[in-house]
């Protein structure tokens, strides 16, 4: 036998076979990105109006941010709004933990991580997904309002995503509440000082994100986008939310 030949030929044949089995995973990849979309849509279109709030998974119990953000969840929930979180510890337990207090449903969107993510005790819908991106997508999706604590990257990520869908117009225009001053100053003087003046983005952009710190003044303003809307509905004026939300309503926006 020639081993000269056999060899090339094995490894031929383990070149396809793992063609195969990456062509087989892929698929099976999508199965699940479909499946986490499907379950989303079954426990959540129910689901409205809801509210979501975006902060870090390692601020403890202790921290004012933790605090401020059960309350304003608390209140957010008495009002009617569903609120949906990360499903996990820090910010996102205080969210669930205000809104399971509250009237209205707390909902927890979980990741599997390798570290930090771990479910809280506070939801009354808990939903686990495998993919950052289905779950932004949820997230989006049956959002009526953010609200955003302070946080590291993923929370960063989440404002980027929402920021950046409603300036493109992708999706829905609802209002984006930033708590904690002090935290996104810094931030937010780096929006004005280097992207306006450079054209990377619009002034007006800067209209998309209020900062708030007060429990009760989220709240109004979470009412008053919605009433400012309802009345620019009745006198004929033209109001961001009721524009995206006949173009937009009902589909996934950028998917």
């Amino acid at each position: 036998m020639d081993k000269r030949k056999v060899i090339p030929s094995l490894r031929s044949l383990a070149d396809q076979e793992r063609a195969t089995a990456k062509k087989a995973r892929a698929s099976w990849q999508m199965f699940t990105i479909m499946a986490e979309f499907i379950e989303a849509t079954e426990y959540l279109s129910e689901i409205r109006p809801a509210v979501s709030i975006y902060g870090s998974a390692r601020l403890k119990p202790e921290s004012e941010y933790f605090q401020l953000a059960s309350t304003i969840a608390r209140k957010v929930s008495d009002a009617g709004f569903a609120v949906i979180s990360g499903g996990g510890p820090g910010i996102m337990e205080a969210a669930n933990q205000g809104a399971h207090a509250g009237k209205s449903p707390s909902v927890g969107l979980n990741i599997e991580l390798p570290h930090e993510q771990s479910g809280n005790q506070w939801q009354d819908i808990s939903l686990r997904f495998r993919h950052f991106f289905t779950r932004k997508v949820t997230f989006v999706k049956n959002s009526d309002a953010v609200i955003v604590m302070p946080g590291g990257f993923g929370t960063l990520d989440e404002l980027a995503e929402v920021l950046t869908l409603i300036q493109t117009k992708k999706s829905r225009h609802v209002p984006i509440i930033l708590v904690g001053a002090d935290f996104w100053k810094g931030l937010l003087d780096w929006f004005r000082s280097a992207l306006v003046p450079m054209g990377l983005i619009n002034p007006e952009d800067m209209d998309l994100m209020q900062v708030i710190d007060d429990p009760d003044q989220v709240l109004e303003a979470v009412l008053k986008f919605y009433e400012d809307a309802d009345t620019a509905e009745d006198t004929g004026k033209e109001h961001p939310a009721r524009r995206d939300r006949d173009s937009d309503e009902d589909r996934m926006f950028y998917l």
